[in-house]
């Protein structure tokens, strides 16, 4: 089954101006006449026309429904989607293993028991007068409350 790539451009809504080519309906239909040729050299098929529904903003909070005629062209796609198989993944059993090089950089690693502790400066709690500080990023009092409540239940348990 061969797949399809979509095009959909707006329908020409003033006429264009040709050799011999009277009156704004003859104009009208050179335009479309032109699109749709300009459209098939490039291997686009007129599909359909379509009168689609567009809501767009009006004045400041208002929004108005605008009408848009629009043409529908389709080509195929150059590689078949049939040609696309899935390709199975070795299980995690199967992968070989893979040692370090020795020339590499050694990574290192923090231990499993080691707690991040963040330092002095913004993560530090003020003195609780009453009055909820907040900072310029949103939810910031909600998480230094946390980390409190964190610190404290940490030095209850020594």
């Amino acid at each position: 089954m061969p797949g399809w790539e979509y095009k959909v451009v707006p329908a020409p809504t003033k006429g264009q101006k040709g050799k011999g080519i009277k009156g704004a309906e003859a104009r009208f239909a050179h335009a479309l006449e032109t699109l749709m040729n300009d459209m098939g050299r490039d291997g686009w098929e007129f599909q359909r026309a379509e009168t689609l529904p567009s809501v767009e903003r009006s004045g400041l909070t208002g929004s108005t429904t605008e009408w848009r005629n629009m043409l529908v062209f389709r080509r195929s796609v150059s590689v078949p989607l049939d040609d696309f198989k899935p390709e199975l993944l070795p299980s995690p059993d199967d992968t070989p293993n893979v040692e370090t090089d020795p020339g590499a950089p050694e990574q290192e690693t923090a231990p499993a028991d080691d707690e991040f502790v963040p330092g002095p400066g913004p993560t530090q709690m003020a003195q609780d007068n009453g009055v909820e500080e907040t900072s310029p990023v949103s939810g910031m009092t909600a998480s230094l409350k946390k980390l409190a409540d964190y610190r404290k239940g940490a030095d209850t348990k020594d």
